[in-house]
C-alpha cells in the first residue's frame, strides 16, 4: 500500500490531479467527446487566439472584448496554468435565462391543482389565483458559473454547457410558487389528509393541544391534527439549485458510457432571481461580496480538512469503502509498526480536539485523510471533496473507488440585494482557486476597490479591466526562477478565472 501511495502522490501537483494516472478514466478515451475543447463562448476567440491562449510560457490574459456579451457589464478575465495540464481546465458560463410554465400548464390553476400545490408548499404560501389576462411571461434570472476541472477538461466543459439547463428544469417545478407573492389562507391537515381552513385562534389552540396530547373536551379522543411547516420562497430556489447539481452529476455518470467525459470539476454558480443573489458552491472556488470596503463571504471551500468529520463518519459507517487499506482515524503522523501497544494522539468523526488511544494493527493502515492545507488528500488522491464527475476515480493501482466520499451537493448562500443600495464599486468577485491560493480576501478587496476608484464610472469596461488586473496580480511575472508576485513570493501556476459582477445592476433589476 505504501508503495502505491508514493506512486500516486508523485502524479499530483497543486490541489488535485494534473492528469490521469493509473487506469482511471482511460476506458473512455476511445469514445467520442461529449463537448470539444473550447474557451467560454462569450470570449468569441478566433482559432489563432485559441491557440495563443494555450501558451504555458507566455500565459496571456484573456479578457472580454464586448461588455454587451455579459449581463450587468460583468467583467471577466482568465489565464492558463504554467504547465500543470495541457489545456486550461477552467470553464465559465454566463446566461440570462427564462423559466416558463411546463408545456400543457394552465394559466389559471384549477381547484384540484391548487390543492395539490398547497400540499407541496405548506400553508399555500406564494400561490395566487390568476386569470388568463394576467402576466404569463416566464420568470427571468441571471446566471454566472465557474468550473475548475481536474484529471481532464471534460466534466468542466459538460457542466458549463448543461448545468443551467438543469437549474431551469428544477425551477419549472416551483415557478408558480416562487413568482407569486400572494398567499392563500393558512391550513392544517385533517385526519383524512384533506385541506381544512380554520380561524387563526382555533388553529393555534388545535396545534398546541395536539403537541401537548390534550383533548378537545374532557373524555374525548385527542384530535389528530398536524401543523404544517412554513417554507420560505427562497428555500424553493435553494432546493432547485441543490437538485440541479445532483442531476448534472447523474447525467455525467450516465453519459460516460457513450462519451469521453474526462475527470471531474468543482462548480461555483451565482444566480440573481427576484431581487436575491443565490451563490451555490461545490468545491474550492470562492465568491465574496465587496460592499463599501467590507468583505462578505458568499461561499465555503470544501476540502479534506474542512470536511474531515463527514468523510470519517462515512468511513466509520461503511468500512467496506476503505478497502481494508485505509483507516478513518486521524493521527498527527503515520503510525509505525514498532508503536503498536503504545499510546498516540488521534481523533475520529466525533471529535474536534485530540485524545490518546492505544495503537493496534488496524491503525497501521493509511489515513483516509492525509496531509495539511492544500496538500491534504482523500485516500492520497484528490484534494477537493465536492464537485461534479469523478465517477471512475480510484485509488492508484487499486479498485478502491473514491467517488462515494465525494459529494455533488452545493452549499447555497443567499444575499438580498434589495436590502442595500449598492454603489458602482460594490461587486461580487467569483474566482477559481488559482486566484485564492496566492491572494487573500483582503488583498483581492484592496486590488479591486483601488482599481475601480481610479476608473471612469461611465466606462463599462472597468469591471473587465479590474478582473484583468486581479488575474495579473495573482499570476505574477515570469522571472528566471518562475512566475512570481514579488522576488520572494510565488505567483499562481494554476488556471485562473475571475468574474467581477457589479451589484448596482441588481438594484435596478430588483
Amino acid at each position: 500500500m505504501l508503495t502505491r501511495v508514493k506512486s500516486a502522490v508523485a502524479h499530483f501537483m497543486g490541489g488535485v490531479m494534473a492528469g490521469t494516472s493509473g487506469t482511471e478514466h482511460l476506458h473512455g478515451a476511445d469514445l467520442p467527446l461529449k463537448c470539444p475543447y473550447a474557451r467560454p463562448d462569450f470570449l468569441a476567440l478566433s482559432p489563432d487566439e485559441m491557440e495563443c491562449s494555450a501558451d504555458h510560457t507566455a500565459r496571456p490574459i484573456l479578457t472580454l472584448k464586448e461588455t454587451r456579451r455579459l449581463a450587468w457589464a460583468t467583467g471577466y478575465a482568465e489565464v492558463i496554468n504554467a504547465g500543470k495540464s495541457a489545456l486550461n481546465e477552467d470553464q465559465a458560463c454566463c446566461e440570462v435565462l427564462t423559466v416558463k410554465r411546463r408545456p400543457g400548464g394552465s394559466s389559471t390553476p384549477s381547484r384540484a391543482l391548487t390543492a395539490k400545490r398547497r400540499s407541496s408548499l405548506p400553508n399555500g404560501e406564494g400561490l395566487g389565483r390568476r386569470d388568463g389576462s394576467q402576466e404569463t411571461a416566464g420568470l427571468v434570472f441571471h446566471y454566472w458559473a465557474l468550473f475548475d476541472g481536474h484529471a481532464g477538461s471534460g466534466a468542466a466543459l459538460v457542466a458549463s454547457k448543461l448545468l443551467h439547463r438543469h437549474i431551469v428544469a428544477q425551477l419549472q417545478e416551483v415557478v408558480e410558487l416562487v413568482r407569486n407573492p400572494a398567499s392563500l389562507p393558512p391550513t392544517v391537515l385533517g385526519e383524512e389528509g384533506e385541506q381544512k381552513g380554520t380561524p387563526a385562534a382555533h388553529r393555534a389552540l388545535t396545534r398546541a393541544a395536539s403537541l401537548r396530547g390534550a383533548t378537545g373536551t374532557p373524555g374525548s379522543p385527542a384530535p389528530r391534527f398536524f401543523a404544517e411547516k412554513r417554507v420560505p420562497h427562497e428555500s424553493l430556489v435553494v432546493g432547485a439549485l441543490e437538485n440541479a447539481f445532483k442531476e448534472m452529476d447523474a447525467q455525467i455518470e450516465q453519459e460516460k458510457a457513450m462519451f469521453n467525459i474526462s475527470g471531474g470539476c468543482t462548480a461555483l454558480a451565482a444566480m440573481f432571481l427576484l431581487g436575491k443573489l443565490y451563490v451555490a458552491n461545490a468545491g474550492d472556488s470562492r465568491a465574496i461580496i465587496i460592499r463599501n470596503s467590507e468583505i462578505i463571504p458568499m461561499s465555503t471551500e470544501f476540502t479534506p480538512e474542512s470536511e474531515r468529520q463527514r468523510l470519517q463518519f462515512m468511513g466509520f459507517m461503511q468500512p467496506h469503502l476503505l478497502g481494508g487499506e485505509f483507516t478513518h482515524l486521524e493521527f498527527p503522523r503515520r503510525v509505525q509498526r514498532k508503536e503498536i501497544g503504545k499510546k498516540m494522539l488521534y481523533r475520529d468523526f466525533t471529535m474536534t480536539g485530540w485524545a490518546y488511544k492505544t495503537i493496534n494493527d488496524e491503525d497501521l493502515r493509511f489515513p483516509l485523510i492525509y496531509g495539511e492545507g492544500k496538500k491534504a488528500r482523500v485516500m492520497a488522491t484528490i484534494g477537493v471533496t465536492r464537485g461534479l464527475g469523478d465517477h471512475d476515480l480510484k485509488v492508484h493501482d487499486s479498485n478502491i473507488s473514491i467517488k462515494p466520499f465525494l459529494s455533488c451537493c452545493p452549499e447555497v448562500k443567499v444575499y438580498n440585494l434589495s436590502h442595500y443600495e449598492h454603489g458602482a464599486n460594490d461587486v461580487l468577485v467569483m474566482a477559481t482557486d488559482g486566484l485564492w491560493d496566492v491572494l487573500s480576501n483582503e488583498e483581492v478587496m484592496e486590488s479591486v476597490t483601488s482599481f475601480l476608484a481610479n476608473c471612469d464610472p461611465d466606462d463599462l469596461h472597468r469591471y473587465t479591466m479590474a478582473a484583468q488586473d486581479l488575474v495579473m496580480r495573482a499570476r505574477g511575472v515570469l522571472r528566471d526562477c518562475g512566475w512570481r508576485i514579488t522576488n520572494d513570493r510565488l505567483g499562481s501556476g494554476d488556471d485562473i478565472s475571475v468574474y467581477i459582477i457589479p451589484l448596482m445592476y441588481g438594484n435596478r433589476q430588483a
